[in-house]
């Protein structure tokens, strides 16, 4: 080995860069306003047909199936060699990075192995999968015929696409390194300046670094629609084809908003180029109310402005409420000297009833849609749910996200999700590690920078439900199952954890948690979920790192003092998730890879109440015949579920809420249904949410609900009455009426729930919540009930019109309890001697 193997074992001339063969044009310019190089434009747009996710233009006829399928072997043939030729340049990327690290571990070191491995982050495994495309995809051109595949090719390199979201997160580190060993190191420079010809113009190596890996994702994303275009929705390759588009595009649009300097860029007097990196509505508690603001990150300032109110036909402007200079802004957290801020929070019942409200007026939508002459009706119920979704949005939020100017004041916003909250403080502390200065704008330049906030936003409307199509993108409602598998990608050792949230109406909920995995870098979880949608488009996984020091616990309620150690976000794409099959997916977050499974069960599948064919469990076995069988007034499930939840549930925050373990809780319902004898050693060792979704799913799988059928259409009339006596008198004459298993088994149910919402204050769990748990559970008719209901047709009609009366009835009882528990247990009539 040479002293300096660079020397001797690279020149110049073996950077032979050639240009892309395939049709596009190149990017508009590689320069910012100011002359730096910055991150070319992604373009989206051919991406957004129509045809897309709905009907793309395929062959109809046998002619043109043909001709279509001829049209796609030139697509792919066009690709193809395009990818040759990105396969030659990312092998001249690559070209100095062999002797570059050659020559870290000799006496004469042109850079260190961190910085060459910072330049060069990602190319290698870039350039091996675009190798593995190629080699699988040449052979399938070459040996065409039209029931050729290669939609699974496609779907392989999108699934990778994760590698180059790494690729992009780095790029502003990588190219600051290059740029900083360039002023360092002559021979460095050298090869940082060689100028490479990308399509129409010429840029430096890094930029060729930068902008061909991110300038392919945008080609392959072009050439999927046009294979879709010419591809037979009854060909194999269709659905392939469309998963992959799906999952480029979600890429794509994820990283849109950091990469687009057309859009975010602005002049400052001076003539500096300032961008917009970031920008979202939050709300802001100020003087104890909440307020509705559009907060915008720029390179060196965080700046608050609400929307001013304008005269119809007017463009809408914005004010500034305030800015901080990047360099003064600090994360606040609370003290002993500070007084925690109040935070005004609803009643969760009233965030209940507004979605149920808001879900009926989407399924009245959804029959105007289909009457003659209801578009009046729809424009007034669809402006009436737009009110509802913003009312639900500023008030839903209660998470803290606190902020500090160093020379003035402090600002609090309330956000619904820790992914949001981790997501702005990693954006800016991710601009506070460049040299920024502190500025002070003139009252001129505040003019002009907040003129600019409408023109450069990158979010443009709050994010309700109603601004999107029903038809097209309605979310989902339902259960989605999750498989949490695995992880991996960790440095060190730890104890790890992952949380799901889905949204819903607008704003982000968190649904579920694995359990803490110990001292690990590859935890395997393997736990299933069963998580409820409302209207949800997008599911979330969070990781984080347990803090077992007591010290670092927040006096604030909902500050979460876990580390997130990575996040990371998919589209719930209809198309994909409602296949009957499990739909396999990889979630990439700051290097870290988790492992995931789901599939969706629509609300029509999920309300269905199936009886068990087998009599001897107690699963979906009528609750007189179990009780019979056990000589008891109340099935020993449900008497055994309720006493572990009270000897160590009670305290858990959103007891009931959260979803249990699916593993666990089927574990538990095959004991309860052999009648196991080592029911009460299981119960001891198991999760509480898996005990308390145990119970749920009881009462949830009986053949005809608590309340039973009979009785339903009574309940649903009394809790509508309006005179309070009539409605006492009714709903008392109700309950007397039901069967003594029903009567016991409910009364004892309630007086456990009410003795869970008295520690609403811990757990989280008032009454109402408690109500909108179990409600529908135990009032839900059964299938032989709703098929009595000629008015209503499908069961996501039952739900969305009777949900909230549901809700209402328990809500009545926990609120008027017909007796007490003492006396309950005194009437021996009712009980035998095990209870």
């Amino acid at each position: 080995m040479c002293p300096n193997p660079l020397s001797s074992c690279l020149s110049l001339s073996d950077f032979n860069y050639t240009t892309d063969g395939y049709e596009g044009d190149g990017p508009e310019d590689v320069k910012s306003q100011d002359g730096s190089e910055t991150m070319p434009f992604i373009d989206e747009s051919p991406t957004m047909s129509p045809h897309v996710y709905g009907e793309p233009a395929s062959p109809q006829h046998e002619g043109d199936t043909e001709k279509g399928l001829e049209m796609k072997k030139l697509v792919l043939s066009g690709f193809l060699a395009s990818e040759e030729i990105y396969i030659n340049q990312l092998e001249a990327l690559l070209l100095p990075m062999r002797p570059l690290k050659a020559a870290a571990t000799s006496s004469q070191p042109v850079l260190t192995i961190q910085q060459v491995e910072t330049i060069f982050y990602k190319i290698q495994d870039i350039f091996v999968i675009h190798k593995e495309f190629y080699d699988a995809l040449y052979p399938h051109i070459q040996q065409w015929d039209e029931k050729v595949t290669v939609g699974h090719l496609f779907q392989k390199l999108a699934s990778q696409l994760g590698v180059y979201k790494a690729f992009v997160d780095n790029y502003k580190v990588a190219l600051e390194t290059a740029e900083k060993c360039s002023q360092a190191n002559s021979q460095f420079q050298k090869i940082s300046e060689v100028r490479v010809p990308l399509n129409t113009v010429c840029a430096s190596f890094s930029t060729a670094l930068l902008y061909k890996p991110i300038d392919r994702v945008t080609r392959s994303t072009l050439v999927l629609h046009d294979l879709l275009k010419h591809t037979p929705k009854d060909h194999p390759d269709f659905p392939l084809l469309q998963d992959a588009l799906r999952i480029s595009q979600n890429f794509l649009s994820s990283i849109n908003e950091e990469i687009d300097p057309r859009r975010t860029a602005v002049t400052t007097p001076k003539g500096e180029a300032r961008q917009l990196v970031k920008d979202g509505f939050l709300v802001e508690l100020s003087d104890c109310s909440r307020k509705l603001r559009h907060v915008f990150l720029f390179t060196d300032l965080l700046l608050c402005a609400k929307m001013k109110k304008t005269s119809v036909g007017r463009q809408q402007q914005y004010e500034c409420k305030w800015y901080i200079p990047l360099a003064d802004l600090a994360f606040q957290t609370l003290d002993d000297s500070e007084p925690s801020p109040h935070v005004q929070v609803l009643p969760e019942h009233e965030i209940e009833e507004i979605k149920i409200k808001i879900s009926v007026l989407k399924s009245e939508i959804q029959k105007e849609k289909k009457a003659p002459k209801g578009q009046s009706r729809v424009d007034r119920l669809r402006k009436k749910m737009n009110e509802q979704e913003s009312w639900l949005l500023l008030h839903s939020p209660t998470i803290p996200f606190r902020i500090h100017n160093k020379h003035g004041k402090s600002f609090l916003f309330l956000i619904s999700s820790d992914y949001e909250r981790a997501e702005w403080r990693e954006s800016i502390q991710r601009l506070q590690k460049n040299d920024i200065q502190s500025c002070v704008l003139s009252s001129v330049e505040l003019q002009v920078l907040t003129s600019s906030c409408f023109k450069l936003r990158t979010v443009h409307n709050i994010p309700v439900t109603s601004y999107k199509d029903d038809e097209e993108t309605p979310g989902l409602n339902g259960f989605l199952h999750v498989i949490v598998r695995s992880a991996q990608g960790f440095k060190e050792s730890a104890n790890l954890y992952c949380t799901l949230e889905v949204d819903s109406y607008g704003y982000f909920v968190s649904k579920a948690k694995t359990r803490v995995f110990r001292d690990t870098t590859e935890p395997t979880w393997n736990e299933e979920f069963e998580i409820e949608l409302e209207g949800s488009q997008c599911l979330r996984i969070l990781c984080y790192e347990t803090c077992y020091d007591k010290s670092k616990i927040s006096k604030d309620d909902n500050e979460i003092v876990d580390k997130i150690m990575g996040k990371g976000q998919v589209q719930l794409d209809p198309t994909t998730v409602q296949s009957k099959n499990w739909h396999m997916d990889v979630i990439e977050m700051n290097g870290i890879k988790v492992e995931f499974s789901m599939k969706f069960t629509s609300r029509d599948l999920s309300l269905k109440r199936t009886p068990s064919k087998k009599q001897s469990g107690v699963f979906g076995v009528k609750i007189n015949v179990v009780t019979k069988r056990e000589r008891s007034k109340v099935p020993y499930i449900v008497r055994q579920c309720i006493e572990e939840v009270e000897k160590r549930g009670i305290d858990e925050v959103g007891i009931y809420r959260i979803s249990g373990v699916a593993t666990d809780i089927q574990t538990l319902k095959a004991a309860f249904d052999t009648n196991t004898k080592d029911i009460l050693v299981m119960l001891s060792d198991m999760d509480i949410n898996a005990i308390a979704g145990t119970l749920k799913l009881y009462f949830r799988e009986l053949p005809e609900p608590l309340l039973t059928d009979r009785l339903y259409p009574a309940f649903m009339e009394g809790i509508a009455l309006s005179d309070p006596a009539a409605k006492e008198n009714c709903m008392m004459h109700l309950l007397r009426s039901l069967p003594d298993p029903n009567l016991i088994t409910f009364l004892i149910l309630l007086e456990h729930l009410k003795r869970v919402a008295e520690k609403e204050p811990i757990n989280k769990m008032s009454l109402h919540n408690l109500a909108t748990v179990f409600g529908p559970t135990l009032l839900r008719p059964s299938e032989s009930e709703i098929a009595k209901t000629l008015s209503i047709t499908t069961a996501s009609d039952i739900w969305s019109h009777d949900v909230m009366a549901q809700v209402q009835v328990l809500l009545y009882y926990l609120q008027h309890p017909p007796i007490s528990f003492a006396e309950l247990k005194r009437n021996t009539l009712y009980f035998s001697t095990d209870v």
